[in-house]
This record gives C-alpha cells, structure tokens and sequence, in this order.
C-alpha cells in the first residue's frame, strides 16, 4: 500500500502499487480483496476501481467504511500489503466517437468507477459530464479529481452543496445525451434507469450485488435478467438496461 486517506468518517482512498508494471484495466471493473489478520472476516470485498494511474503504476480504491472488513481495510497504513485479485469483470462501453455525449451519474461510493471511465474518457478526446448525488455537501467525494476531466454537477438532498434533490431532478438532464452510464445506490439506479427508459436514452448500470468470489462461483451474486440468472461478478458488474428485469 502507497498511502491511506481518511477522507471523512466514512470513507477512505487507498492508493496501491507494486513492484512490476498494473496489468491493464478497463473502467467498470473491480478488485476483490482478503481481509488478513481478522477471524471475523472471512470472504474477500469487491472494491470498484477507481483510477488508475499508468504512470506511478498506482491503483486507487474508494472504500466506504461500513463493515467490519472495510474497517479493517481503512485501518491499514502505508506499507501494508493487501492481497488483491484482479481485473475482474466487465467494464463500461467506452465512447465510439468524439462527438458523443455521454453522462456519468453516481451517487455515494458509486462514484468511484466513474473517475476512471472520465479520465479515459479525456484521453480520448471525449469530454464526459459527471452527475453526482449526496445526502450533504460533506458526503462529495473526490470533486477537485472530477474537474480535472470534464463538467461537473451536484445534487445534495439538504440543498448544501449543487441543486437540492436527486440526481434525476437535476436540470442538466433537459440536455440531450447520447448514452447514461451509472453507479450507485439501487434506488437511485432505478430512478436514473427510469428516466433514460423514458427519454429514449441508451444506459448501462454498474450493480452492486454482493460477490464473495468474483469469477462466478459461489453464485451469491446472481441476478434475473433477460437471459436468465447471470453472476454479476462475471456478466457484469455493467449491464445494459435491457438485459434488466427492474420494473421501469
């Protein structure tokens, strides 16, 4: 481990590195991770990752503290080592063209994925706009990091910080859009996946279905889609909104 960052109480930045090159990672995918040195803890934490930069050969994970494994991760220090599996997945649909208007919407520690896909986004020449939603200002995560990659609105639900509400009352969304990709809270997913049903939008959900395993195994991750039960953890955690069954 490079560094720890409690950014509030309830969230922490690890940035991870090695001793050989990051192998290749698309946004949307996910590392799963061993809790060591606790006897209450016994299956691996999906994390999704949430950038990564090729040059100091790091990887960033955004960990919501909120059980006993994550609190055991945000209580590691700098030298620690983490035992990581990794990429596991699959990611989003990556722009087919620069003139494509793509909108990112997440809402707590679903934010995370959507810092990377922004940031290849930029490199190839696509300018993203990011929708990111919170119960209050102090619950924004990494906004200085999102500037960095493109246009940046904010909602908050006690009108602290952005435009009060949910991300699907933000005003940007009289825009036109060519694709919405989202991750986050289910019922927020489900109100974005709503929205784009009805306004003719294509959209991809990243879901957060608990994965012990990752690779399709334990089928803990299981959800009913248009072709039947498919593991998250190895069918998605993306999928297009076809494939979903939620009631729109």
């Amino acid at each position: 481990m490079k560094s720890i960052d409690r950014l509030n109480e309830k969230y922490a930045l690890i940035k991870l590195t090695d001793a050989v090159p990051l192998p290749e990672m698309l946004p949307g995918q996910f590392v799963e991770i061993r809790i060591d040195n606790t006897s209450e803890t016994f299956l691996r934490r999906p994390i999704s990752i949430n950038f990564v930069d090729k040059e100091a050969n790091e990887l960033w994970l955004l960990v919501a503290v909120v059980g006993d494994g994550t609190r055991h991760m945000a209580a590691l220090n700098a030298g620690d080592k983490l035992n990581c599996v990794l990429p596991l997945g699959n990611g989003f649909t990556m722009p087919q063209a620069k003139e494509e208007k793509i909108l990112l919407v997440g809402g707590g520690v679903g934010v995370a994925p959507l810092l990377y896909m922004g940031a290849e986004m930029k490199r190839m020449g696509v300018e993203p706009t990011f929708l990111l939603g919170a119960r209050k200002a102090s619950d924004l995560l990494l906004m200085d990091e999102f500037k960095r990659y493109g246009r940046v609105f904010v909602t908050t639900e006690d009108g602290s910080e952005g435009e009060k509400g949910f991300v699907t009352n933000h005003s940007v969304l009289n825009e036109q859009f060519d694709r919405i990709s989202t991750c986050g809270p289910k019922p927020m997913m489900v109100a974005v996946v709503k929205y784009a049903a009805k306004a003719g939008v294509d959209c991809e959900a990243s879901l957060e279905n608990m994965m012990a395993c990752g690779v399709g195994a334990c089928l803990c991750c299981v959800e009913k889609t248009t072709e039947g039960h498919l593991c998250v953890c190895k069918e998605g955690p993306v999928f297009n909104i076809k494939k979903l069954l939620w009631h729109l």
